[in-house]
């Protein structure tokens, strides 16, 4: 009889190693699983952290619209750039991005941004999405945006990064000379390339009272221009400054 007992706690001891190993593994999982969490969080406060710095950075350098300021410091700009530059996300310069294209350096983008002068639920139309950072601080601004890319790559690749981070911008794959007549008028139109001379199409896009900041010029340098309608037929313009951009093209590239 003692035998047969014997033989029966064999089964039963393997039964509980087997149980004990399981909870082991379980356990470990989820510690696994907590330090990756947490390596995660790590990483987003630091990001948040060096958005903070960039902003302040950018008040330093003269930009002073608060809200514009706020959307620096929330927009987590090393999402929008190759992950291989990502050490460089936070620092005040441009950034290569897909089809020879560039993310702006971010008092570009301030700077532009700050002289929209822009109000919350204003209609804005940004020609030239590119990586999507610009539009991501107008929606963080409040604004109803809507841009257009003319390389089809890089409207695919932004609005999949936007509406990731919880942006929804009315995106559009098209030619930015012809702007959209169709969802005008706007209230601000703002141009991240530059055409050398203004866009006609563009200006009858803007309601009286609206305005537009384009940098105006060819290679060797561009004014960055406020162009204010003040009636059906009436225009007038503004010089804030020396800047660099690359030239706005006509057509689509698929």
């Amino acid at each position: 009889m003692r035998r047969g007992k014997q033989q029966h706690l064999i089964p039963v001891f393997i039964i509980v190693l087997c149980c004990t190993g399981m909870i082991t593994c379980a356990s470990n999982n989820t510690k696994k699983q907590q330090k990756k969490s947490d390596i995660h969080m790590t990483d987003l406060s630091r990001q948040h952290n060096e958005a903070k710095k960039l902003s302040k950075e950018l008040r330093k350098k003269g930009i002073s619209d608060e809200r514009v300021l706020a959307a620096i410091s929330n927009v987590p700009r090393h999402s929008f750039i190759d992950e291989q530059l990502s050490a460089y996300a936070y620092q005040d310069r441009p950034l290569p991005i897909e089809s020879g294209q560039t993310i702006s350096q971010p008092f570009t983008v301030a700077y532009q941004t700050e002289l929209l002068q822009l109000q919350a639920g204003e209609k804005v139309l940004e020609i030239g999405t590119g990586s999507g950072y610009q539009a991501a601080i107008l929606c963080e601004m409040e604004a109803e945006v809507y841009s257009i890319e003319r390389y089809y790559n890089l409207y695919q690749t932004a609005k999949e990064i936007l509406n990731k981070l919880g942006y929804y911008p009315n995106l559009f794959f098209g030619d930015g000379f012809e702007g959209l007549p169709e969802h005008a008028p706007f209230d601000k139109i703002l141009i991240t390339a530059a055409p050398e001379k203004i866009p006609e199409k563009l200006l009858q896009q803007l309601r009286v009272g609206g305005w537009m900041v384009v940098p105006l010029g060819g290679r060797g340098g561009q004014k960055m221009t406020v162009i204010r309608r003040v009636s059906d037929t009436e225009f007038k313009e503004s010089e804030h400054g020396d800047f660099i951009f690359v030239p706005m093209q006509e057509g689509t590239v698929e």
